[in-house]
């Protein structure tokens, strides 16, 4: 296989499940509809961070470790699974607790001098995002089994596995920019009080349905 043509069929595989919609799309959206744009492009720089971080382990054959391991991967399974129920459980807490003024993830959601959300940062966008990633250890299996696949025969292997890896990265930037535009056009209207709650139920229960999911192990 040409180093071309693996890069062609990797993008097209990856791309297909970037554009599958899924807990990291739910994330993006629901930060970028609550008018947390820093965050919300914090949640993607952290989300790729994660698949970078996953995709060198893959070609350093770090992940294939890990994902033979049994107890390692049931012990960052289950890591996964706490961290998601932690998260949904803070969203769907905080759509119920009444006042507006509250942060709807469940902290007290007091403005800065400037006005705007103090939770609104970059850098707790990227810990979510880069910790969500990284406590889904189907991210590595799916590098393990998919990535070798299309590293060409006489290739380096660690340095066309990253090239691969940043192709997935790429396509997840351009593909959440368009999800945090989008979000943003609709603008005021998924801002009002009762579209928050709203939003912030049917996203904590969606990501509670992946860590259930990821329990289960399907």
């Amino acid at each position: 296989m040409a180093m071309s043509t693996a890069l062609w069929s990797f993008a097209l595989v990856v791309g297909l499940l970037t554009l599958t919609p899924g807990l990291d799309t739910a994330l993006i959206l629901r930060t970028a509809a609550l008018g947390r744009r820093r965050r919300a492009r914090g949640v993607v720089l952290g989300i790729q961070t994660g698949t970078l971080l996953w995709g060198a382990g893959a070609s350093l054959g770090v992940t294939a470790l890990l994902t033979a391991s049994r107890l390692g991967y049931e012990v960052l399974r289950w890591g996964g699974v706490a961290y998601l129920v932690w998260m949904a459980a803070r969203m769907v807490h905080g759509s119920f607790r009444g006042s507006p003024q509250h942060g709807t993830d469940g902290t007290d959601g007091s403005d800065d001098r400037d006005g705007r959300d103090s939770r609104d940062s970059l850098a707790a966008g990227w810990r979510q995002g880069t910790l969500t990633n990284l406590l889904n250890p189907k991210v590595g299996v799916f590098y393990v089994a998919v990535l070798p696949q299309f590293i060409p025969a006489g290739a380096p292997h660690f340095t066309t596995g990253l090239l691969l890896t940043c192709v997935h990265v790429v396509l997840g930037v351009l593909w959440s920019a368009v999800l945090i535009a989008s979000a943003a056009a609709l603008g005021a209207r998924l801002r009002r009080p009762e579209v928050r709650r709203l939003l912030d139920r049917i996203t904590g229960t969606v990501v509670a349905a992946f860590a259930v999911k990821l329990a289960l192990g399907d």
